[in-house]
């Protein structure tokens, strides 16, 4: 099988040197570190940026006032988000706009997706306790009310929930998995709380939803909702997979810096092979896994292949990443196990990202029934 091609589109390369001058700008790794300190965890004013830039929009049609390209074009300024650790509520919003253009009806589409193709936030809550990734494993659910219906249930790991003035909902209604969409104001006080995450500069909320009823114009179109469980997996695992390879290169630059700085015997710690072929190695799956993004970008939409591309992806980026930011921290020796370590904001991105959608070993066993 082909995995589409290795390379870039027009559109990739206008928007990479857009996102990576925009990036590094905008996200120094001392307000990187600043905003882990706030309770929003990214800066509004950058977000409103992005909004005008059109980023939101990249992957919405134009007859929904977006630009009309794909996630294709997104991958570029997923990765260099990824590199420079430029943290806003881009993805959370992206996937749910995926999910609506998947699984929503035609009024939800009007209404909803020129929103955020300007830029309002919205995420999407589709994880819970059970921590599993079948996204069809659903204990929260929806049960005829008078008003509609109502909901009931937990989830977790709802990404910049304060942010969001959507959240798209995975409940089980008449016993089938469905997605409904809940706007913010109808969330209880008190019915949302902050997650700790190992990975300190994203945002995450655990949120009950008993007492909040919806009406049946809430719900999403039911007979595509498993196409739009299995799309919004999809997407959102070559997204993260484009943030974990940009991640991937930061934390290389940033430990070849390091060793080309660092003494030890009156030289240059980077001359020891001990410390140099494991670079070299790193640096060999960052250029893997930047390929096989790219490859899985050109075919995401493709039936069958994008999926055995994105997956490849998923698998090559996580454990790229863990590698090199483990070698960087050991590379910098007690320094690099204090939190004032750069190195260390890597690893704990690989860790919690593995935790999201499908950690490496997940994807390889269902790339065994693609595959075998």
């Amino acid at each position: 099988m082909e995995l589409g091609q290795i390379g870039f589109t027009e559109e990739q390369i206008d928007l990479l040197g857009v996102a990576e001058n925009f990036c590094r700008e905008k996200s120094p790794i001392n307000k990187v570190r600043a905003l882990i300190e706030d309770e929003r965890g990214f800066d509004p004013d950058i977000w409103a940026e992005m909004g005008q830039l059109g980023w939101l929009a990249i992957a919405i049609p134009e007859e929904y006032d977006g630009v009309g390209l794909t996630l294709t074009e997104v991958v570029p300024v997923a990765e260099q988000m990824g590199r420079y650790m430029l943290t806003t509520p881009f993805m959370s919003t992206t996937l749910a706009s995926q999910a609506i253009m998947a699984g929503g009806t035609e009024a939800q589409k009007q209404i909803l997706l020129p929103r955020m193709a300007k830029g309002e936030a919205a995420t999407l809550a589709l994880s819970e306790n059970n921590g599993d990734w079948d996204m069809a494993n659903i204990e929260a659910a929806a049960a005829p009310h008078t008003d509609g219906y109502a909901l009931s249930g937990t989830k977790t790991f709802v990404m910049d929930f304060d942010a969001a003035e959507t959240i798209i909902i995975s409940v089980l209604l008449d016993g089938k998995p469905a997605l409904v969409i809940v706007n913010k104001d109808q969330i209880p006080d008190g019915a949302a709380r902050r997650e700790v995450l190992i990975d300190e500069t994203k945002r995450s909320h655990e949120v009950k939803l008993d007492g909040i009823v919806i009406g049946a114009d809430a719900v999403m179109d039911r007979g595509k909702s498993s196409e739009a469980f299995h799309h919004i997996h999809l997407a959102a695992n070559l997204l993260r997979a484009a943030e974990m390879t940009g991640s991937c290169q930061a934390v290389i630059a940033y430990t070849v810096e390091y060793l080309n700085t660092r003494k030890q015997f009156g030289k240059r710690i980077g001359a020891f092979q001990a410390l140099k072929h494991p670079t070299v190695d790193a640096f060999v799956d960052y250029q893997k896994a930047r390929s096989l993004l790219y490859a899985a970008a050109y075919s995401f939409d493709k039936q069958g292949e994008g999926e055995v591309a994105t997956r490849i992806a998923a698998v090559q980026s996580e454990t790229a990443l863990a590698y090199a930011a483990d070698r960087s921290i050991q590379f910098h020796g007690g320094f690099g196990f204090t939190y004032d370590c750069d190195a260390q904001l890597y690893r704990r991105r690989a860790i919690f990202q593995a935790s999201q959608y499908g950690d490496a070993l997940y994807h390889k066993r269902k790339l065994a029934d693609l595959l075998l």
